[in-house]
Protein backbone atom coordinates (compact mmCIF):
# COMPACT_ATOMS: atom_id res chain seq x y z
CA UNK A 1 0.00 0.00 0.00
CA UNK A 2 1.18 3.56 -1.28
CA UNK A 3 1.04 6.29 1.95
CA UNK A 4 1.00 9.65 0.88
CA UNK A 5 2.92 11.93 3.24
CA UNK A 6 0.91 14.52 5.10
CA UNK A 7 3.46 17.12 4.16
CA UNK A 8 4.75 16.85 1.05
CA UNK A 9 7.27 19.30 -0.38
CA UNK A 10 4.74 20.92 -2.49
CA UNK A 11 2.93 21.47 0.62
CA UNK A 12 5.78 22.67 2.75
CA UNK A 13 6.84 25.18 0.09
CA UNK A 14 3.19 26.23 0.10
CA UNK A 15 2.76 26.46 3.69
CA UNK A 16 6.30 27.91 4.02
CA UNK A 17 5.77 31.12 1.07
CA UNK A 18 2.44 31.61 2.78
CA UNK A 19 4.30 32.18 6.22
CA UNK A 20 6.77 34.68 4.38
CA UNK A 21 4.36 36.83 3.15
CA UNK A 22 2.61 37.35 6.71
CA UNK A 23 6.41 38.29 7.75
CA UNK A 24 7.11 40.45 4.72
CA UNK A 25 3.66 42.73 5.18
CA UNK A 26 4.95 43.08 8.98
CA UNK A 27 8.46 43.96 7.91
CA UNK A 28 7.72 46.07 4.52
CA UNK A 29 8.82 49.27 5.91
CA UNK A 30 10.76 52.28 4.13
CA UNK A 31 14.24 50.80 5.54
CA UNK A 32 13.20 47.68 2.98
CA UNK A 33 12.48 49.57 -0.13
CA UNK A 34 14.07 48.00 -3.43
CA UNK A 35 17.04 49.72 -5.10
CA UNK A 36 17.19 49.82 -8.28
CA UNK A 37 19.77 47.02 -8.59
CA UNK A 38 18.11 44.76 -6.69
CA UNK A 39 14.75 45.06 -8.86
CA UNK A 40 16.84 44.56 -12.11
CA UNK A 41 17.93 41.40 -9.83
CA UNK A 42 14.70 40.44 -9.80
CA UNK A 43 13.64 40.82 -12.73
CA UNK A 44 16.43 39.20 -14.78
CA UNK A 45 16.45 36.20 -12.29
CA UNK A 46 12.12 36.15 -13.33
CA UNK A 47 12.92 36.53 -16.98
CA UNK A 48 15.61 34.30 -17.64
CA UNK A 49 15.03 31.38 -14.98
CA UNK A 50 19.11 31.08 -14.42
CA UNK A 51 21.17 33.25 -11.80
CA UNK A 52 24.42 32.68 -14.55
CA UNK A 53 21.80 33.52 -17.51
CA UNK A 54 21.00 36.85 -14.89
CA UNK A 55 24.65 37.49 -14.21
CA UNK A 56 25.26 37.74 -18.08
CA UNK A 57 22.24 39.46 -18.44
CA UNK A 58 23.35 42.45 -15.48
CA UNK A 59 26.71 42.53 -16.72
CA UNK A 60 28.38 40.58 -13.34
CA UNK A 61 29.94 37.60 -11.84
CA UNK A 62 27.56 34.77 -11.13
CA UNK A 63 28.55 34.48 -7.39
CA UNK A 64 28.24 38.28 -7.03
CA UNK A 65 24.52 38.05 -8.12
CA UNK A 66 23.98 34.90 -5.84
CA UNK A 67 25.65 36.38 -3.44
CA UNK A 68 22.84 39.59 -3.43
CA UNK A 69 19.89 37.22 -4.21
CA UNK A 70 20.92 35.83 -0.77
CA UNK A 71 21.09 38.98 0.72
CA UNK A 72 17.95 40.50 -0.60
CA UNK A 73 16.29 37.21 1.30
CA UNK A 74 17.92 38.49 4.63
CA UNK A 75 16.62 41.44 4.25
CA UNK A 76 12.40 40.85 3.81
CA UNK A 77 13.39 37.94 5.60
CA UNK A 78 11.65 35.89 2.95
CA UNK A 79 12.61 33.14 0.58
CA UNK A 80 12.29 34.63 -2.60
CA UNK A 81 13.72 32.26 -4.75
CA UNK A 82 12.78 28.77 -5.29
CA UNK A 83 16.31 26.51 -6.16
CA UNK A 84 14.69 23.22 -5.82
CA UNK A 85 14.23 23.12 -9.68
CA UNK A 86 16.58 23.45 -12.99
CA UNK A 87 14.89 26.90 -13.94
CA UNK A 88 15.40 29.30 -11.06
CA UNK A 89 12.22 30.70 -10.29
CA UNK A 90 10.59 33.07 -8.13
CA UNK A 91 8.35 31.88 -5.01
CA UNK A 92 4.89 33.63 -4.66
CA UNK A 93 6.86 35.98 -2.49
CA UNK A 94 9.39 36.87 -4.74
CA UNK A 95 6.34 37.23 -7.69
CA UNK A 96 4.83 39.78 -5.47
CA UNK A 97 7.85 41.63 -4.28
CA UNK A 98 8.73 42.26 -8.23
CA UNK A 99 5.41 43.29 -9.16
CA UNK A 100 5.03 45.69 -7.00
CA UNK A 101 8.18 46.82 -6.57
CA UNK A 102 8.04 47.43 -9.91
CA UNK A 103 4.87 49.45 -9.49
CA UNK A 104 6.25 51.39 -7.14
CA UNK A 105 8.68 52.31 -9.23
CA UNK A 106 6.60 54.09 -11.78
CA UNK A 107 4.62 55.78 -9.14
CA UNK A 108 8.23 57.14 -8.46
CA UNK A 109 8.89 57.85 -11.80
CA UNK A 110 5.87 59.50 -12.67
CA UNK A 111 5.74 61.55 -9.09
CA UNK A 112 9.44 62.85 -9.88
CA UNK A 113 8.14 63.92 -13.27
CA UNK A 114 5.47 65.56 -12.18
CA UNK A 115 7.78 67.43 -9.44
CA UNK A 116 9.67 68.96 -12.02
CA UNK A 117 6.20 69.72 -13.89
CA UNK A 118 5.22 72.03 -10.61
CA UNK A 119 8.55 73.33 -10.44
CA UNK A 120 8.75 74.59 -13.89
CA UNK A 121 5.66 76.17 -13.44
CA UNK A 122 3.29 73.82 -15.11
CA UNK A 123 0.13 72.84 -12.78
CA UNK A 124 -0.52 68.96 -11.80
CA UNK A 125 -3.94 69.26 -13.06
CA UNK A 126 -6.04 72.16 -14.74
CA UNK A 127 -9.79 71.75 -14.41
CA UNK A 128 -11.61 73.65 -17.11
CA UNK A 129 -15.68 73.85 -16.78
CA UNK A 130 -17.68 74.92 -19.52
CA UNK A 131 -21.35 76.35 -19.72
CA UNK A 132 -23.69 74.13 -21.67
CA UNK A 133 -24.42 76.60 -24.36
CA UNK A 134 -20.21 75.26 -25.34
CA UNK A 135 -20.29 72.28 -26.90
CA UNK A 136 -17.08 69.50 -26.00
CA UNK A 137 -16.59 68.87 -29.87
CA UNK A 138 -16.19 72.69 -30.32
CA UNK A 139 -13.25 72.16 -28.38
CA UNK A 140 -11.85 69.42 -29.67
CA UNK A 141 -8.81 70.78 -31.58
CA UNK A 142 -7.93 73.05 -28.80
CA UNK A 143 -7.12 70.08 -26.57
CA UNK A 144 -5.23 68.52 -29.44
CA UNK A 145 -2.84 71.11 -29.46
CA UNK A 146 -2.54 71.41 -25.46
CA UNK A 147 -1.47 67.84 -25.93
CA UNK A 148 1.19 68.31 -28.40
CA UNK A 149 3.09 70.61 -25.55
CA UNK A 150 3.35 67.37 -23.80
CA UNK A 151 3.52 68.97 -20.76
CA UNK A 152 2.08 66.30 -17.99
CA UNK A 153 -0.72 68.54 -16.81
CA UNK A 154 -3.53 66.68 -16.39
CA UNK A 155 -7.17 67.94 -17.84
CA UNK A 156 -10.25 67.75 -16.39
CA UNK A 157 -13.56 69.00 -17.99
CA UNK A 158 -17.00 69.40 -16.75
CA UNK A 159 -19.95 71.64 -17.26
CA UNK A 160 -22.52 73.23 -15.17
CA UNK A 161 -25.49 75.43 -16.65
CA UNK A 162 -25.90 79.05 -15.99
CA UNK A 163 -25.06 80.23 -12.12
CA UNK A 164 -23.47 77.08 -11.45
CA UNK A 165 -20.74 77.84 -14.17
CA UNK A 166 -19.35 80.92 -12.01
CA UNK A 167 -20.26 79.84 -9.29
CA UNK A 168 -17.82 76.42 -9.63
CA UNK A 169 -14.84 79.14 -10.08
CA UNK A 170 -16.26 80.62 -6.48
CA UNK A 171 -16.37 77.54 -4.84
CA UNK A 172 -12.84 75.92 -6.27
CA UNK A 173 -14.54 73.18 -8.40
CA UNK A 174 -12.97 75.01 -11.40
CA UNK A 175 -9.85 76.57 -12.52
CA UNK A 176 -11.04 78.36 -15.48
CA UNK A 177 -14.97 78.67 -16.92
CA UNK A 178 -15.71 79.16 -20.33
CA UNK A 179 -18.67 80.78 -21.74
CA UNK A 180 -20.55 81.40 -18.32
CA UNK A 181 -23.28 83.65 -18.49
CA UNK A 182 -24.56 86.67 -16.73
CA UNK A 183 -22.38 89.58 -15.65
CA UNK A 184 -18.76 88.08 -13.80
CA UNK A 185 -19.71 88.10 -9.86
CA UNK A 186 -17.45 89.81 -7.25
CA UNK A 187 -14.91 87.54 -6.39
CA UNK A 188 -11.21 88.06 -5.07
CA UNK A 189 -8.25 87.83 -7.76
CA UNK A 190 -10.98 87.01 -10.09
CA UNK A 191 -10.00 87.60 -14.30
CA UNK A 192 -12.35 87.57 -17.08
CA UNK A 193 -13.05 89.01 -21.04
CA UNK A 194 -16.03 88.94 -23.01
CA UNK A 195 -16.02 85.33 -24.86
CA UNK A 196 -18.51 87.04 -27.37
CA UNK A 197 -22.39 87.09 -27.54
CA UNK A 198 -25.33 84.47 -28.16
CA UNK A 199 -28.38 85.51 -30.54
CA UNK A 200 -31.67 84.14 -29.76
CA UNK A 201 -34.48 83.27 -31.53
CA UNK A 202 -38.38 81.98 -30.60
CA UNK A 203 -39.06 78.98 -32.15
CA UNK A 204 -41.36 76.52 -31.82
CA UNK A 205 -42.45 73.15 -34.32
CA UNK A 206 -44.87 73.96 -36.92
CA UNK A 207 -47.36 71.37 -35.45
CA UNK A 208 -47.85 73.72 -32.02
CA UNK A 209 -50.35 75.66 -31.74
CA UNK A 210 -48.30 78.75 -31.62
CA UNK A 211 -46.74 78.51 -34.81
CA UNK A 212 -50.23 79.80 -36.96
CA UNK A 213 -50.65 82.07 -34.29
CA UNK A 214 -50.72 86.09 -35.10
CA UNK A 215 -47.25 87.88 -34.80
CA UNK A 216 -45.85 89.41 -32.24
CA UNK A 217 -47.07 87.20 -29.56
CA UNK A 218 -47.60 88.76 -26.61
CA UNK A 219 -46.62 87.27 -23.37
CA UNK A 220 -50.22 86.54 -21.87
CA UNK A 221 -50.80 84.56 -25.28
CA UNK A 222 -46.79 82.48 -24.92
CA UNK A 223 -47.88 81.96 -21.15
CA UNK A 224 -50.69 79.63 -21.72
CA UNK A 225 -47.70 76.95 -22.91
CA UNK A 226 -45.28 74.97 -21.38
CA UNK A 227 -42.08 76.35 -22.02
CA UNK A 228 -38.63 74.00 -21.88
CA UNK A 229 -35.74 75.11 -20.16
CA UNK A 230 -31.78 74.08 -19.28
CA UNK A 231 -31.66 73.23 -15.35
CA UNK A 232 -29.74 76.07 -13.89
CA UNK A 233 -26.66 73.55 -12.05
CA UNK A 234 -26.74 76.00 -9.21
CA UNK A 235 -25.86 74.05 -5.72
CA UNK A 236 -26.20 77.67 -4.17
CA UNK A 237 -29.50 78.86 -5.34
CA UNK A 238 -32.60 77.52 -6.49
CA UNK A 239 -31.54 78.55 -10.05
CA UNK A 240 -33.64 80.73 -12.82
CA UNK A 241 -34.31 79.91 -16.41
CA UNK A 242 -33.97 82.93 -19.19
CA UNK A 243 -37.23 83.80 -21.48
CA UNK A 244 -39.56 82.36 -18.74
CA UNK A 245 -42.87 84.41 -18.05
CA UNK A 246 -43.64 84.19 -14.16
CA UNK A 247 -46.30 81.30 -13.32
CA UNK A 248 -45.37 79.79 -17.01
CA UNK A 249 -45.36 75.70 -16.79
CA UNK A 250 -41.79 74.79 -17.80
CA UNK A 251 -39.92 71.30 -19.01
CA UNK A 252 -36.59 71.27 -17.64
CA UNK A 253 -34.11 69.33 -20.05
CA UNK A 254 -30.33 68.88 -19.24
CA UNK A 255 -28.96 70.29 -22.39
CA UNK A 256 -29.23 72.50 -25.26
CA UNK A 257 -29.58 69.96 -27.48
CA UNK A 258 -32.49 68.49 -25.60
CA UNK A 259 -34.24 71.89 -25.42
CA UNK A 260 -33.62 71.88 -29.72
CA UNK A 261 -34.72 68.12 -29.59
CA UNK A 262 -37.91 68.55 -27.22
CA UNK A 263 -39.10 72.41 -28.89
CA UNK A 264 -39.24 70.63 -32.44
CA UNK A 265 -41.04 67.74 -31.22
CA UNK A 266 -43.70 70.15 -30.10
CA UNK A 267 -43.17 69.31 -26.33
CA UNK A 268 -43.15 73.27 -25.29
CA UNK A 269 -41.79 76.50 -26.58
CA UNK A 270 -38.72 78.82 -25.41
CA UNK A 271 -35.67 80.65 -27.01
CA UNK A 272 -33.25 78.75 -28.93
CA UNK A 273 -29.30 80.06 -30.09
CA UNK A 274 -30.11 81.30 -34.02
CA UNK A 275 -26.92 79.84 -34.94
CA UNK A 276 -27.76 76.36 -33.87
CA UNK A 277 -31.43 76.42 -34.97
CA UNK A 278 -30.45 77.76 -38.73
CA UNK A 279 -30.49 74.75 -40.71
CA UNK A 280 -33.60 73.79 -38.65
CA UNK A 281 -35.10 77.12 -39.54
CA UNK A 282 -34.66 77.08 -42.88
CA UNK A 283 -36.12 73.75 -43.16
CA UNK A 284 -39.42 74.22 -41.74
CA UNK A 285 -38.82 71.84 -39.00
CA UNK A 286 -38.67 75.00 -36.42
CA UNK A 287 -40.68 78.12 -37.00
CA UNK A 288 -39.44 81.45 -35.92
CA UNK A 289 -41.85 83.77 -34.26
CA UNK A 290 -41.48 87.52 -33.47
CA UNK A 291 -42.96 88.90 -30.24
CA UNK A 292 -43.58 92.01 -28.30
CA UNK A 293 -41.13 91.20 -25.79
CA UNK A 294 -37.72 90.29 -27.33
CA UNK A 295 -34.99 88.56 -25.69
CA UNK A 296 -31.60 90.81 -25.44
CA UNK A 297 -28.37 88.78 -26.97
CA UNK A 298 -26.46 86.88 -23.91
CA UNK A 299 -22.70 88.15 -23.61
CA UNK A 300 -20.74 84.93 -22.67
CA UNK A 301 -17.59 85.12 -20.45
CA UNK A 302 -14.24 83.90 -19.94
CA UNK A 303 -12.82 83.58 -16.03
CA UNK A 304 -10.63 82.64 -14.17
CA UNK A 305 -8.22 83.15 -10.72
CA UNK A 306 -5.16 84.84 -10.89
CA UNK A 307 -3.70 83.06 -7.32
CA UNK A 308 -4.01 80.24 -9.02
CA UNK A 309 -2.52 80.67 -12.18
CA UNK A 310 0.32 78.70 -14.23
CA UNK A 311 1.42 77.98 -17.46
CA UNK A 312 -1.08 75.63 -18.43
CA UNK A 313 -3.99 78.00 -17.55
CA UNK A 314 -2.17 81.00 -19.55
CA UNK A 315 -2.03 79.24 -22.42
CA UNK A 316 -5.59 78.23 -22.28
CA UNK A 317 -6.44 81.82 -21.66
CA UNK A 318 -4.83 83.22 -24.92
CA UNK A 319 -6.03 80.32 -26.98
CA UNK A 320 -9.76 81.23 -26.09
CA UNK A 321 -8.72 85.20 -26.77
CA UNK A 322 -8.63 83.98 -30.59
CA UNK A 323 -11.55 85.36 -32.30
CA UNK A 324 -11.84 82.60 -34.74
CA UNK A 325 -11.74 80.12 -31.65
CA UNK A 326 -14.04 82.14 -30.06
CA UNK A 327 -16.52 82.58 -32.39
CA UNK A 328 -16.91 78.76 -33.33
CA UNK A 329 -16.94 78.20 -29.36
CA UNK A 330 -20.37 81.36 -29.05
CA UNK A 331 -22.44 80.19 -32.13
CA UNK A 332 -21.72 76.63 -31.56
CA UNK A 333 -22.35 73.77 -34.03
CA UNK A 334 -25.73 73.91 -36.25
CA UNK A 335 -28.09 70.75 -35.24
CA UNK A 336 -28.54 69.84 -39.11
CA UNK A 337 -29.54 66.39 -37.69
CA UNK A 338 -31.82 65.37 -35.07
Amino acid sequence: MTVIPLWSDSFEMTYHCHQQLVRFFRTFKGNTMLSTEELSLLEAIRDSGSLSRAAAQLGKAPSTVSHAARQMEEKFDALLFDRRRYRLQLTPAGQLLAREATLMAQDADRLARRVRQVASGWEDRLWLVTDELIEFESLLPVIESFDALQSGVRLRLTHEVLRGTWEALQDGRADLVVGATNEPPSMKGLQWFELGVVEWVFAVSPRHALASAPEPLRPDEILEHRSVVVADSSRQNDGRAYGVIGGQATLAVPSMRAKILAQRAGLGVGWLPRQRVRSLLERGELVEKKTTVPREPNTLYVGWRTEHQGRALGWWVEQLKQPRLAQRLVQGLDVTAV
